[in-house]
């Protein structure tokens, strides 16, 4: 009755180097994992939804993506990490309308700086600059903090067609 989709890869890379332009191939598969592989897990989990017995309010499921504040503010080498991101923040409202009469709610959470395995691997020095960069709480986000908000999207029928940044008001440079 629920699929969370949480893809996620990138490639920091300008548009165009010393070395020439960003390899064409790295941007398509950056799209292919974040953008195209969300978009396959929600037609399949759609499928099976609305197969379901609809329970009393006519609610069969609920879809939750992962796209990202880069697809709002994004950075300097992130062209096909944002463009992947702002694909799924593009296509929240036309999904949770052609899900409706199913009774399948869709909606996008757009996380900030998280605590993640990627953002451990950084260095002291960028995850301190970035830190400093969310306005309050001034820390990265947790896994439970994201978790809370998706649990809150699957509980509260209301909740359609909404993008959710959860971010601590960082803007992105």
């Amino acid at each position: 009755d629920c699929a969370v989709n949480c893809a996620g890869v990138g490639a920091a890379m300008r548009t165009l180097t010393k070395n020439g332009p960003h390899p064409l191939d790295e941007f398509a598969r950056v799209l292919t994992v974040n953008t195209i592989g969300t978009f396959n897990v929600i037609r399949l989990a759609a499928d099976r939804m609305a197969q379901r017995e609809a329970d009393a309010s006519g609610q069969r499921g609920v879809i939750v993506n992962t796209a990202s504040v880069a697809a709002y503010d994004g950075q300097t080498g992130q062209a096909a990490y944002a463009a992947s991101k702002g694909a799924i923040v593009g296509m929240t409202l036309p999904l949770a309308r052609d899900l409706a009469p199913l009774g399948v709610r869709v909606a996008t959470v757009a996380p900030g700086v998280f605590e993640t395995p990627m953002m451990a691997a950084a260095s002291d020095e960028v995850r301190d600059g970035l830190a400093k960069s969310i306005p309050f709480p001034p820390r990265f986000g947790s896994p439970d903090e994201f978790a809370s908000l998706v649990e809150h999207v699957i509980s509260n029928p209301y909740l359609n067609g909404e993008v959710i940044r959860l971010d601590g008001g960082v803007r992105m440079t």
